[in-house]
């Protein structure tokens, strides 16, 4: 007899019901998952998807200087053209013989790098040229050449090439892969040169239109500030091609010159040799010749310190013009002997003898007259060993830190520029007090600028008395009385120092030629700072430097209708 077994209704049901419940669980946790633990994942996915974004860069400011006139001039412009590549997933194997004499004959096209790039067969982007020119660009699009691109692109263009290099800097890839200033001015002012980007955010159907109707939003990218330089153009002109020639004139390993306003601290002219053209900044070898020599570098500067040490002394009141010393040739600080430079002795002189002699014994009479830690201060007060404030980057502080020692020895040194470094600005704007009544200005490069005294640093009744005792510097004793011009009262004085050794242990055979002068002496209108690093054959600034600050005086003279004070 056969038996059959029948399942329970209800059994069935219940697993019928058990499985459709265990699908809803699972579809409720997925669902749960894509609506709020990944919302915004998916979200974004979807914005992603409908929306379109496109960066509208802003155009970087421009660097101009003007003319005595007011003719602008640029110094820094930007300059759009066009990226020319190839679209190898394009480009027939029969055209690639031909394709290269094509566009070479438009514009000139490295063949090896065209070589390397045909090569690489599924590659839709392989950059040819860069910087193409809008005609070239339309000789080519005339072409009508099959996997040939063109692709908008704007660069930073120095129209005057190696012109005032080191106050400009250049513009290169930054660690990001941004582009920005390096050095100089493009550096300084790189946030407002740069502007700020804009932005189009649109909706797109699925078909990737955009929906004419849908949301929109436009920023506008804002342009980046254009900058006026202090710089006169002419006078910067005629200043680099004079350094230039007194430099390879000795065989100097660097020079610079730098022209300011002793009353408002605009810089009217910097030069430093040798210079580099900031189109082609990447073909430099030697990085330090960016480094500018003005604010990035520190020198100790010799003689030309001793005018600063005499005005202390004047300014004190221990000393005048008329005050003497007896000058034996040398003159012993506990162990150590300072010798003047020829090794001779004067006799008895004057304070104004020691300028134009040049004498170091001098030099460290009026130092122990002043006081070491009162001379002290009153190099601070000229502003050495602290930033000035220039709008140039990396800037650096003089090192007086011999000082600190307290010993009479380092005192003396000082007194004539030996043992304490500076960088040439700190001097130049400590000379400058010594013509304008005392006073510390700030130096700077940007028109839009104001003058800004820091401080005062001598009385102005000493401001006039070392000014009469560099204009006897000049009249009587500089290149024997040849230096001085007919109808002009020019300040002045030389400096000759030994460079020190690279390990820092003594002085070597080498030196650096400095000279300063500012005129009208009695109500100067330009103060010219130049040195000369390692020159050869020449063994006093009086003789590598005189002729050229006298062919920059005269220049400035004649350009500027300055009529004589005498």
């Amino acid at each position: 007899m056969l038996r059959t077994t029948t399942q329970n209704p209800t059994n069935r049901i219940n697993t019928i019901i058990l499985i459709v419940v265990l699908i809803g669980v699972l579809i409720g946790i997925r669902l749960f998952f894509l609506q709020v633990v990944n919302y915004s994942y998916y979200e974004a996915r979807a914005e992603g998807q409908q929306s379109f974004k496109k960066i509208l860069e802003a155009k970087r400011g421009n660097i101009l200087a003007k003319t005595k006139t007011g003719e602008e001039v640029f110094l820094a412009a930007t300059r759009n053209g066009y990226i020319l590549f190839l679209n190898n997933k394009l480009l027939q194997v029969q055209e690639k013989d031909w394709l290269y004499d094509k566009l070479n004959g438009v514009t000139p096209i490295d063949k090896a790098l065209f070589t390397k790039a045909v090569l690489k067969e599924n590659d839709p982007y392989e950059i040819l040229k860069r910087r193409v020119s809008q005609n070239e660009a339309d000789a080519i699009t005339a072409l009508k050449l099959r996997g040939v691109g063109l692709e908008p692109e704007s660069w930073r263009y120095y129209p005057l090439g190696m012109f005032a290099a080191h106050a400009l800097g250049f513009i290169a890839e930054s660690d990001k892969g941004e582009l920005e200033g390096k050095y100089g001015i493009e550096k300084y002012y790189n946030l407002k040169l740069n502007g700020e980007e804009g932005a189009i955010v649109a909706d797109r159907d699925a078909n990737g239109l955009l929906i004419a109707l849908g949301k929109q939003l436009v920023t506008d990218a804002e342009e980046g500030e254009n900058i006026t330089l202090t710089i006169d153009p002419d006078l910067q002109r005629f200043v680099e091609a004079e350094t230039v020639k007194v430099m390879e004139k000795w065989s100097a390993i660097s020079a610079g010159t730098i022209i300011i306003e002793p009353k408002t601290g605009r810089i009217r002219a910097i030069v430093a040799a040798p210079a580099f053209d900031p189109n082609e900044y990447q073909k430099e070898k030697n990085l330090g010749v960016f480094l500018n020599p003005f604010t990035e570098k520190i020198f100790e500067m010799g003689s030309v310190f001793k005018p600063l040490t005499i005005a202390a002394a004047l300014d004190r009141g221990v000393i005048t013009p008329e005050t003497t010393y007896v000058d034996k040739g040398e003159v012993k600080i506990g162990t150590a002997v300072i010798h003047n430079y020829d090794y001779k002795a004067r006799g008895t002189v004057n304070m104004t003898h020691i300028l134009e002699e040049s004498l170091n014994t001098g030099a460290v009479f009026a130092m122990q007259k002043v006081g070491g830690e009162r001379l002290r201060e009153y190099f601070h007060n000229y502003g050495l060993g602290e930033k000035l404030g220039i709008d140039l980057p990396g800037e650096l502080k003089g090192d007086l830190s011999n000082l600190d020692s307290g010993r009479e020895v380092e005192f003396a040194t000082a007194s004539f520029g030996q043992g304490i470094a500076v960088t040439p600005i700190e001097l130049a704007m400590a000379l400058s007090s010594l013509g304008n009544g005392g006073k510390l200005m700030r130096p700077y490069l940007n028109a839009a600028n104001s003058p800004q005294m820091i401080r005062q640093a001598i009385k102005p009744e000493t401001s006039t008395t070392i000014s009469k005792m560099l204009v006897d510097v000049v009249d009587l004793a500089l290149a024997g009385g040849n230096a001085k011009i007919a109808g002009y009262s020019i300040a002045a004085k030389t400096g000759t120092a030994q460079i020190p050794k690279k390990d820092g242990k003594g002085y070597s055979d080498q030196y650096l030629h400095t000279f300063f002068g500012y005129f009208p002496a009695y109500n100067p209108q330009y103060l010219i700072l130049m040195f000369l690093e390692k020159p050869q054959g020449v063994k006093y600034a009086s003789h590598s430097l005189t002729d050229t600050f006298s062919e920059l005086v005269e220049f400035m003279i004649s350009y500027y209708t300055i009529p004589p004070d005498r």
